[in-house]
């Protein structure tokens, strides 16, 4: 007796119709990608849940969020080339700017679209010491002093290496200096500077784990991850006068009108503004706008003379075209430290 010749037709169907089905592409969520600075890393860690969760039971989507984390203007770069964020979260506005002057991809009035200048959080910046701080080191001029080494990253491509400078500089003024000896300081401190790394956390890893410095410039919101991860052997160092370092946060419009993701882009970021992720932030040392919950978690943000960069610099676009962009202070600084 022959074998059916239905039996292989049949299987041929059925493997068909397996192989269609496989190729089938399943429902996808929609997701966004936050471009952000590099510290910022754990905050969204606790961040992006809490919005899933959030999102989820007001719209009933599941919702993706993927993370890119690296120096801030090395990231602004990133998106202009091509690095397809829906959002951007990140140290300094000067970094958003040229992502829409430079790179046109969301409209120039970004900053006026949420509240604070877009910026739901801040910090400061401040001095990380060895214990007991064996250097004395209690303000800007002491990093200036001969036989210091201190740690910045790279101001050219870090937000938190920026912040460090014009602190340092900013300090000065707001002491009645004038802007020629905020200069000599400032260059002094960077003749100081054994190695200009190329993000916040790689500092960190310079001055905690290779114990590379007497002093690390750095974000307030850094101290107790530092601590946590390498032990109680640091102490932090407010200075007299230090820079107030506002976080700021946009939709990249040409990415979520292309992607249609913008509903779920611009609910993350007005997420950013609610209690919720207010109380996150101050958990992470980050300095919450709420009035309320800085005032609730005022043991962890000690009170501090602050200044910003429109008071001393007229804003970041000035601050970057006169001290940060090739041939400009900072680079004078480097070549008379050569």
């Amino acid at each position: 007796m022959k074998p059916s010749s239905k039996l292989p037709r049949r299987a041929l169907l059925i493997a068909a119709a397996l192989t269609s089905f496989a190729a089938a592409p399943a429902f996808a969520a929609p997701a966004l990608l936050n471009v952000s600075y590099d510290v910022s890393r754990e905050f969204f860690k606790d961040i992006n849940p809490a919005f899933q969760k959030s999102w989820k039971q007001a719209s009933g989507e599941d919702i993706a969020i993927n993370q890119s984390h690296g120096g801030s203007s090395k990231q602004a770069r990133g998106v202009i080339d091509g690095l397809e964020a829906d959002v951007v979260t990140m140290n300094q506005s000067s970094d958003i700017d040229a992502i829409a002057t430079r790179g046109k991809l969301l409209g120039e009035d970004w900053a006026k679209r949420l509240p604070n200048n877009a910026a739901p959080t801040t910090s400061v910046t401040v001095l990380l010491v060895r214990k007991g701080n064996p250097k004395k080191i209690a303000d800007w001029p002491d990093l200036a002093k001969p036989g210091t080494s201190v740690v910045i990253p790279n101001p050219k491509v870090t937000g938190n290496g920026r912040y460090s400078y014009v602190a340092a500089w900013g300090s000065v003024i707001k002491a009645g200096g004038t802007p020629a000896q905020a200069r000599e300081l400032v260059g002094k401190i960077f003749a100081n500077v054994p190695v200009f790394d190329g993000g916040g956390r790689a500092a960190t890893t310079t001055f905690a784990q290779r114990n590379i410095g007497d002093a690390l410039a750095t974000f307030e919101s850094e101290v107790n991850l530092i601590k946590a991860e390498f032990g109680d052997n640091f102490d932090v160092v407010y200075p007299k006068s230090t820079i107030l370092a506002e976080n700021p946060v946009a939709v990249i419009d040409k990415v979520v009108d292309k992607k249609g993701t913008r509903k779920q882009a611009e609910a993350y970021l007005k997420f950013l503004y609610s209690d919720e992720a207010q109380e996150i932030a101050a958990k992470h040392q980050i300095r919450p706008r709420s009035p309320a919950l800085l005032a609730k978690y005022a043991k962890d943000f000690p009170k501090v003379n602050t200044f910003t960069i429109d008071e001393v610099f007229g804003g970041w676009s000035k601050a970057q075209k006169e001290h940060f962009d090739d041939g400009g202070v900072y680079d004078q600084i480097l070549a008379a430290k050569r």
